[in-house]
C-alpha cells in the first residue's frame, strides 16, 4: 500500500495494515518507533508482543525525557516493552559530524536507507535496537512501525541482525509506506 502523502493522518491505517499483516504472515512480533508513545498505545491488546521505541532522553533538549510518565506506565501495564537508548544510525557519529563537520559511516547508512524515505529508514534502525535489547527473537521476522515525523505511515517486515552484523539485516517486504518523500 502506498499513502498518497506522509504523515500523522495515516496512522490509524498503517496500524491496521501491520496487524493485518502480522495474523496473515503469524508474526508476533512489532516494534513501533513512538517518541511520545501515542502510536505504540494503538497496538494495546492486539494479541501480539510489542517493543516501543523511544526517542532517547535528551533528543529535545538536554536531560528532557518526550514521554508522560503516566503513559509509560499505561503502556508497560498493558505489556509493551519500552526501549530508550541511544539511536543505531546517529549517537556519536552525529555528535562528531555536528562538532567537527563531515560525513560518518552511521550516517552514510542512513542517508542510503532514507532514499525509500524516512519511514523505512527508522523501521529498520529501530529492528536492530530491539533485537541487540534482546526485546524480540534473534533469526524471526518481525514487524516494524514507524512513520515520517509524527503518527505512524510505515510499516516493513523485517528479519533484523545485530548491530554488529548489520548488512545482514533482510527487509522481506514493504507493508505499506507514504509515495511522497
Amino acid at each position: 500500500m502506498l499513502w498518497e502523502k506522509k504523515g500523522p493522518q495515516n496512522t490509524e491505517a498503517t496500524v491496521q495494515a501491520a496487524l493485518e499483516g502480522a495474523a496473515q504472515l503469524k508474526i508476533g512480533h512489532l516494534v513501533v518507533a513512538s517518541n511520545t508513545g501515542k502510536t505504540a498505545r494503538y497496538f494495546l491488546n492486539q494479541g501480539v508482543e510489542v517493543v516501543w521505541v523511544t526517542h532517547h532522553v535528551g533528543f529535545a533538549s538536554p536531560g528532557e525525557c518526550e514521554v508522560d510518565p503516566a503513559l509509560r506506565q499505561q503502556l508497560q501495564q498493558g505489556g509493551v516493552k519500552t526501549l530508550t537508548t541511544t539511536h543505531l544510525l546517529a549517537g556519536v557519529d552525529r555528535a562528531v559530524r555536528m562538532k567537527f563537520g563531515g560525513l560518518y559511516p552511521a550516517e552514510i547508512v542512513a542517508a542510503a536507507l532514507r532514499m525509500l524515505g524516512q519511514g523505512p529508514k527508522v523501521c529498520v534502525e529501530i529492528a536492530v535496537m530491539a533485537l541487540d535489547a534482546g526485546l524480540i527473537p534473534y533469526g524471526e521476522e518481525i514487524i516494524s512501525v514507524a512513520g515520517s515525523g509524527r503518527g505512524a505511515d510505515t510499516a516493513c517486515v523485517i528479519v533484523p541482525a545485530h548491530s554488529n552484523t548489520f548488512f545482514e539485516t533482510s527487509v522481506k517486504e514493504i507493508i505499506c509506506m507514504p509515495r511522497e518523500r
